[in-house]
């Protein structure tokens, strides 16, 4: 009982930050023309409600798809209808066809806002928490401390505030973590269908998966597995995709509205390696645009490889949850188009091994949250990041006493070092390397955030400031994409002594 009476108190305290932030949070409100991502959630509610389902995908006098049209799968669109029946029922005006963009109103803000925290509470927060609770070999206050952490981490308050698909990919995880494979494979087929860019988890899933149905036996009950798996991967997107499949024109018109490979290799500053390394080499000048397609594919595939090989040979829920980390941190390096806000998608996993290796999720989570620090700015949110970000370190800190889990035990690089000084007997400092680079890490974020925000750029480099944070970043995630991989790939296995999920 004492354990479910805290993590309602954790809850509570997740959820006031999250309506504190957000209630001052409206990005691009009273900016014409486009009016920010807050106003997109509106519009796809004006277009849900108000045209046919054949026409929400396609360009028209009703529906300008320049003007925040719907690029996410069907999912989305689903919500933002059912939202817009709620919105039509206190406030018509809010979802009027036309003379509703732009509509800014304190109630109508209210609405927006309380639509989100519902679906959180609904999907996101149940999932963190049974998540936590599932967790073996840790005691109950370190159970209730990682729910706060999860919870407090900043780039899952201040980015977008709702995230409908996360949760159902959580779900997910948790789901074929605890061998209730039909369901983990249901809800995150659910978070596929509502953003596509949840196939940055695709790929563990599937091999995990596919591992399972090996160990059990491909002439047995692997196979059996194997079908069911399929049929429920195949019915949950036929019911999804129903309305847009009578017509091949309306399938692919809605395939060209998720994957718009015309607009190129990145957009504005992302902290992956294409954006960085344009610094030195202007890719998207030099490289025609269907090599640009190839390149990024050949290094996505080939920097997953390793770990999903692994997890394929010796599938463990461990394994799947390292290769969720790796796989997702390779998309967000190497992959076509890429947004800033992307490594959300690698944070999440990295929540999910914050206490297996408190040190180092603490370090990546502060990065990831210090490499949209230009998108935040954008967003008038300087305020709510210091406060969510000191908060967040001071959590970990505490919870997990960070700091002293700098051994190379605790970072679980024992086996990799063992194997290192079988060539090199001195290679003995690689914790005390790390602690050094944590040090200079902070230091960097702490100076580049301050030169950010106090100082001008120089009139012939105004991206200066912007273009440095996303350059350190890439290099933090670069050094992050080969420790996790060391991880993966030198692990027992078995996976024994390994806290992991029941």
């Amino acid at each position: 009982m004492e354990k479910w009476h805290l993590m309602t108190i954790v809850v509570l305290i997740g959820l006031t930050v999250r309506w504190t932030v957000s209630l001052n949070s409206y990005s691009g409100a009273g900016k014409p023309p486009m009016f920010g991502d807050y106003e997109a959630q509106r519009h796809w509610q004006e277009i849900t409600f108000n045209l046919p389902i054949k026409q929400w995908y396609f360009n028209s006098s009703d529906n300008n798809l320049q003007y925040w049209g719907l690029d996410y799968p069907p999912l989305t669109a689903y919500h933002s209808l059912l939202c817009a029946y709620v919105a039509k029922f206190i406030n018509p005006d809010w979802i009027a066809l036309h003379t509703s963009r732009g509509y800014e109103s304190q109630a109508h803000k209210l609405f927006m806002r309380t639509t989100v925290l519902i679906a959180d509470l609904l999907i996101y927060i149940p999932a963190v928490v049974l998540y936590c609770c599932c967790l073996k070999e840790i005691s109950t206050k370190k159970k209730v401390a990682n729910a706060l952490c999860i919870l407090l981490y900043p780039g899952l308050i201040l980015i977008d505030y709702g995230h409908f698909h996360l949760g159902f990919a959580l779900w997910g995880v948790l789901g074929v973590s605890c061998d209730w494979d039909l369901l983990g494979s249901l809800a995150f087929c659910l978070a596929i269908n509502y953003k596509q860019m949840e196939l940055y988890h695709s790929l563990p899933f599937f091999c995990f998966l596919l591992g399972k149905c090996f160990k059990k036996g491909l002439k047995g009950k692997g196979f059996v597995l194997l079908i069911k798996l399929a049929c429920t991967v195949v019915a949950s997107f036929i019911l999804c995709w129903l309305p847009f499949c009578t017509e091949r024109e309306q399938t692919l018109q809605v395939l060209r509205r998720l994957f718009p490979v015309d607009r190129g290799l990145f957009e504005d500053k992302v902290a992956n390696i294409w954006c960085s390394f344009s610094i030195f080499l202007k890719i998207k000048e030099i490289l025609p645009h269907h090599f640009q397609i190839i390149i990024s594919f050949c290094f996505t595939f080939l920097s997953l490889l390793p770990a999903c090989v692994k997890l394929t040979l010796q599938p463990s829920s461990k394994g799947f949850r390292f290769t969720l980390v790796s796989c997702a941190l390779s998309f967000f390096l190497f992959s076509f188009q890429v947004h800033e806000k992307s490594i959300l998608l690698v944070s999440l996993p990295v929540c999910l091994v914050l206490s297996e290796i408190p040190f180092m999720s603490t370090w990546f989570l502060l990065v990831s949250t210090f490499s949209m620090l230009p998108l935040l700015l954008k967003d008038e949110l300087l305020m709510p990041l210091v406060v969510t970000t000191i908060a967040f370190f001071i959590a970990c800190a505490t919870s997990f006493s960070i700091f002293e889990k700098t051994s190379e035990e605790e970072l679980q690089l024992k086996s990799f070092s063992l194997s290192v000084r079988k060539y090199l007997p001195c290679f003995t400092f690689l914790s005390r390397i790390i602690q050094y680079l944590f040090l200079i890490s902070v230091i960097t974020m702490v100076l580049l955030t301050l030169i950010t925000v106090t100082l001008d750029p120089p009139q012939k480099l105004p991206d200066l400031f912007s273009v440095l944070v996303c350059f350190v970043s890439c290099l933090h995630f670069l050094f992050f994409l080969v420790y996790f991989n060391i991880i993966i790939m030198w692990d027992s296995k078995s996976g024994r002594n390994q806290k992991k999920i029941n």
